[in-house]
């Protein structure tokens, strides 16, 4: 997955866990709150695949995007909600922070670069 695909993943997939975030405002993303998130997601096999079904998911999202299917967007945006709440309140607080961050900007591809290992994960 190319840089831009992954900070747009990332985004897609904060929408919804937004509500779940334990802070009322989001704070910035720190790259010790990304390398916290990855180390966790990474240490547990149920959450590694977690985090690669919601992937594949966003994937699909994008080609439902493609042809304008709204509903099944809704509906894998739904999915991806429910899987994102697996992953922790520290997945969804990060999620949350990221929707400030330009993913064009140097903080928002050194960012997306920081979930490769992650994404390596998903590839085997």
């Amino acid at each position: 997955m190319n840089l831009k695909r992954i900070v747009a993943i990332l985004l897609i997939v904060a929408l919804p866990l937004c509500a779940q975030a334990q802070k009322s405002t989001a704070a910035k993303v720190t790259k010790a709150d990304v390398q916290k998130v990855v180390k966790i997601i990474s240490g547990d096999k149920a959450k590694t695949q977690t985090y690669c079904d919601i992937g594949k998911l966003n994937e699909q999202i994008e080609e439902a995007n493609e042809k304008k299917d709204i509903k099944k967007t809704e509906e894998l945006s739904q999915q991806i909600d429910a899987l994102g709440k697996k992953l922790g309140p520290e997945y969804a607080a990060l999620m949350d922070g990221l929707q400030e961050v330009d993913p064009e900007s140097e903080d928002g591809k050194q960012i997306g670069l920081m979930f490769e290992p992650l994404d390596k994960l998903c590839a085997r």
